[in-house]
């Protein structure tokens, strides 16, 4: 990211012949040990030599959440307060969690890292967390997917500070894709089942083992003693989505795996994975993937990858 805004600042300096922005990395020690010391990131400054900035961007955290969030109190107050004083702030993947820690993201819609979308949800209730989304900006907070990712959330502010032909400039010398809005053709779903809700757990685990079979949720409502809205209620409270959802889940799930895995056409999968509608099974898989079954299988199967 340090890289790429120097690269941009070089750019407009040789059309304007003037330096749009200082970049710095900034922080609240001098010096920060990263892979058991194996890299180490120095700070240029102290957060407390930074009065104002334009835009705060913020790196994804370690791990440790837990950890992360107790230990940059610092950091939280003064981006807070940046904030507050007109400059914008942006996280990179899993930064969102110092980003919501703040309090900004309550009430607001944001993103990051797929894998980190249930604990995420579990530590912030109040955001509106869509992990499928790859960019996400908001009453001048941004926040990106994860991973490589950040590179797109990169040229997107380069293209917003700067303009246009310097994000062009930028994403063409770094090589970076600028086609892409969507996580979801990355993500695995493995369920939420971090909840104690053990009807709940009995039917998830009966949705992930009968997939392929014709599934009346209203049959299996019916076989817990539960009401059909109440039963709807539960399953949203405990794993964030509706059993339908969690069902048309676990089956695009599969079928990815069939795709990427097997020689099998993709009406031969739609059968296997429980449908037999096949309009109904496409627009279910490119909602949840961002891209066809067919897309999806020249992309990632295995022996087309391999030839």
């Amino acid at each position: 990211a340090y890289e790429i805004f120097i690269r941009a600042n070089a750019h407009w300096e040789e059309k304007q012949q003037k330096t749009p922005y200082t970049i710095e990395l900034v922080g609240a020690a001098d010096k920060v040990d990263v892979y058991q010391g194996l890299f180490s990131v120095r700070s240029q400054k102290h957060v407390s030599e930074v009065p104002a900035s334009n835009l705060i961007v913020i790196p994804s955290l370690v791990r440790s959440y837990e950890k992360a969030l107790k230990g940059n109190q610092l950091l939280v107050k003064w981006i807070k307060e940046q904030y507050k004083n007109g400059a914008e702030v942006a996280s990179m993947c899993t930064g969102a969690f110092l980003l919501a820690s703040t309090g900004l993201l309550d009430g607001k819609s944001c993103s990051t890292h797929w894998a980190a979308g249930p604990e995420f949800r579990e530590r912030f209730p109040r955001v509106n967390l869509k992990t499928d989304k790859l960019i996400i900006y908001q009453d001048g907070l941004y926040t990106n997917g994860g991973a490589f990712s950040f590179l797109n959330l990169i040229i997107y502010l380069v293209e917003k500070y700067y303009d246009r032909q310097t994000a062009l400039y930028c994403a063409k010398i770094f090589q970076i894709d600028m086609g892409r809005n969507l996580q979801s053709e990355f993500s695995v779903f493995n369920g939420h089942k971090k909840h104690e809700d053990k009807e709940v757990l009995e039917v998830q685990a009966y949705f992930e083992s009968h997939y392929q079979d014709r599934i009346s949720i209203k049959e299996l409502s019916e076989k817990l003693h539960v009401g059909r809205r109440n039963f709807d209620r539960r399953f949203i409270k405990a794993t964030g989505i509706t059993p339908l959802e969690y069902l048309q889940r676990v089956r695009v799930e599969a079928t990815k795996n069939y795709l990427e895995n097997t020689r099998k056409t993709v009406s031969e999968i739609m059968y296997d994975v429980g449908y037999n509608d096949d309009k109904a099974f496409r627009n279910v898989f490119s909602r949840f993937t961002g891209i066809s079954p067919n897309d999806y299988k020249s992309k990632y199967n295995k022996e087309r990858i391999l030839s």
